[in-house]
């Protein structure tokens, strides 16, 4: 069954829950449309050779594509991450509730859900993220493919910058992480959808990375070494970027206490290793990731908690001294 199809069905189903797809047939057309005008304009050139070539190719400016099939696809695209994005943070904030916190989402009615239907919902959400991933990939394949260019992929790239490319999500890893400590309970989920291999936190040299794998060959590997310690990730946060550190190396990249935060960043301060502006003010706390390598490297969390726990307490105590001084006006 060709992939086209394939998303189609999937997407069928999901109606109830409408959620935004890409436009497979429409983005068809448009490439469809561009081919045969372009077949059309140059069916009476001189050269035949240069003629069949011609007839397969846009010039550089294709009011055609230019005009409709990116700008189509790029809404496309916002719409599909922004509705991961929030759907994931609520299911999570859902899961991680406690105390106070819990009482008032069951007070409200939003902690009606079991948690079989939790796992079902993470599992759906990650299904999602992966198919559509792979439905992009596939359609700018198909743009270079008529145009005998890589504007396809350049525009992946602009994408990836502009943070609508969902496999940049942080609630991607969330999610993953969330799966994998989910199945380790005592709590059966149904059958594993055939749409991707399960999730999983492995180990190469000692060096943890979550990997997912879609049935049409897209796999993710999120490396989870943290590139500023070169240690695993501890108390891990992602930046808008994509990119994974602990919170307190974060923080001093970010040149703040761990007191203040990563949300009194400065607009200007770069991403440590893409070097992005602005990259701390949406940064996610990943919660279930956390969990997921608390249980997973057990000897290790316990050493870097004790070392942590000496610079944030050497951390406040600077914080604080500071403020005294400064309310004495020493």
């Amino acid at each position: 069954m060709k992939f086209c199809k394939k998303y189609q069905q999937y997407m069928q189903g999901q109606e109830n829950k409408k959620l935004p797809e890409v436009g497979f047939k429409k983005l068809k057309k448009i490439l469809k449309k561009c081919r045969s005008d372009h077949s059309h304009s140059h069916s009476h050139s001189q050269s035949q050779s240069q003629s069949h070539k011609a007839s397969q190719t846009c010039p550089n400016q294709c009011s055609v594509c230019d005009g409709t099939f990116f700008p189509s696809l790029l809404s496309e695209m916002s719409e599909i991450v922004g509705c991961f994005n929030q759907r994931a943070q609520k299911l999570l904030e859902l899961h991680l509730a406690s105390g106070f916190r819990k009482y008032l989402l069951w007070f409200k009615g939003k902690f009606h859900k079991n948690h079989t239907a939790l796992i079902q919902e993470g599992e759906d959400l990650v299904t999602y993220a992966l198919i559509n991933a792979t439905a992009i990939r596939k359609i700018l394949k198909k743009y270079d493919k008529v145009h005998y260019s890589k504007q396809g992929q350049l525009f992946k790239s602009q994408v990836q910058s502009m943070h609508k490319e969902i496999l940049q999500s942080p609630w991607l890893c969330e999610l993953m992480a969330f799966h994998i400590n989910l199945r380790e309970t005592k709590v059966d989920s149904r059958k594993e959808t055939a749409l991707f291999d399960e999730c999983s936190l492995t180990f190469k040299d000692g060096k943890p990375s979550l990997t997912c794998e879609l049935f049409d060959s897209v796999k993710i590997d999120i490396d989870l070494t943290c590139s500023i310690c070169l240690d695993t990730v501890f108390d891990p946060v992602s930046l808008t970027c994509g990119h994974i550190f602990c919170y307190i190396c974060a923080c001093s990249a970010a040149s703040v206490s761990i007191v203040d935060g990563l949300k009194a960043a400065n607009p200007k301060e770069k991403c440590p290793l893409c070097r992005e502006r602005a990259a701390y003010e949406g940064a996610v706390h990943l919660e279930e990731l956390n969990i997921l390598l608390g249980r997973s490297c057990q000897e290790y969390w316990e050493q870097r908690l004790q070392s942590e726990r000496v610079e944030r307490i050497k951390q406040i105590k600077a914080h604080w001294d500071s403020q005294c001084r400064a309310f004495m006006g020493v």
